[in-house]
């Protein structure tokens, strides 16, 4: 029998760029048009984690296709 099997916890990523950009996108020149688009190209990365061992939100590096270069993902709620 196993003990304990729920210390393991399925996760979602977010980049962290794309965040402070969506947010401040009225400061940029952008047409609404391209501002759609580019909020639709939103990719979130799932993994799991060992909550036992990192208790704090799990940050990780990955290709974040609206940047066009690696960032900084964060895990969301």
């Amino acid at each position: 029998m196993a003990k304990n099997k729920g210390a393991r916890i399925i996760i979602t990523l977010r980049c962290v760029n794309c965040l402070k950009t969506s947010n401040n996108h009225e400061k940029t020149n952008i047409s609404l048009k391209n501002l759609k688009n580019k909020i639709s190209k939103k990719v979130d990365y799932t993994t799991t984690k060992n909550r036992r061992n990192t208790p704090d939100r799990l940050g990780l590096k990955k290709y974040c296709p609206k940047c066009n270069l690696h960032t900084l993902h964060k895990e969301i709620k």
